[in-house]
């Protein structure tokens, strides 16, 4: 393969978000490896609940399609929810990755315990939900929220920045974790800060992701079309969804 070409998907309209997403992408990307972020033009500018999830679903889908059409080699869901991953690795032919499962994974390679850091206190019961979905349940110590939106993140002052970073250090003193998972796509650029800065691996979901990825696709590995992954089953799909066709 001379060139790997990894789609990363914001799955929020928030183009700062979107460009945070890209620079984290980017970083951890090998040299041969191309980056392709995007978001949809099309949905919620922040991703913070049940109902968000659910709209942002469809641009998520959108996106898998316009990229198996360009021919990318993967794709990554650059949202902790990991919003419409399932479907998504139906429509896809190489690997869809979420920045949660990600990240959960990384974690418990590295320690046998982590912590999570995430955003509004809502987003706790589902970033619970997924870490017993994902069978994390007996290696994560504690879920924590630093109480700001999501868009926060982006404005410009460093308060939720600082308030991340407080937070993992009480995480890290308190938890008896061995590791923290960064909970937002909007932290990805802080966890190699924060790593060296507390002496214990911070992870940062998008780099995470991109990374397997990449192993992924270098084992020659795609999803699995046997059994539920396969491609959506071939219906007419009318009125404003018709473009998934």
């Amino acid at each position: 393969m001379e060139k790997m070409i990894i789609q990363v998907i914001n799955p929020n309209t928030s183009g700062a978000m979107t460009e945070t997403i890209a620079h984290a992408a980017r970083g951890a990307a090998a040299a041969g490896t191309e980056i392709i972020a995007v978001s949809p033009s099309q949905g919620v500018p922040s991703i913070e609940g049940h109902f968000d999830e659910a709209i942002a679903t469809l641009g998520v889908l959108e996106q898998i399609k316009y990229g198996r059409e360009q021919g990318v080699n993967g794709h990554v869901i650059a949202c902790f929810g990991d919003p419409g991953l399932l479907a998504a690795r139906e429509l896809a032919e190489g690997p869809v990755v979420g920045i949660a499962e990600a990240a959960m994974h990384m974690a418990t390679l590295v320690a046998t315990r982590f912590s999570v850091i995430t955003t509004l206190p809502r987003t706790l019961i589902i970033a619970r939900h997924l870490v017993q979905q994902y069978g994390f349940g007996h290696h994560c110590a504690a879920l924590h929220a630093i109480d700001m939106p999501v868009l926060a993140l982006e404005d410009g002052s460093g308060m939720a920045q600082e308030k991340v970073r407080a937070r993992c250090i009480h995480a890290m003193r308190e938890d008896h974790c061995g590791a923290i998972v960064l909970g937002c796509g909007g932290m990805a650029t802080l966890a190699q800060t924060l790593t060296r800065e507390l002496g214990l691996p911070v992870i940062d979901g998008v780099g995470a992701a991109v990374k397997m990825v990449e192993s992924l696709v270098s084992l020659g590995l795609t999803t699995s079309k046997h059994g539920d992954l396969n491609y959506p089953i071939q219906k007419t799909i009318t009125g404003a969804f018709q473009h998934l066709n």
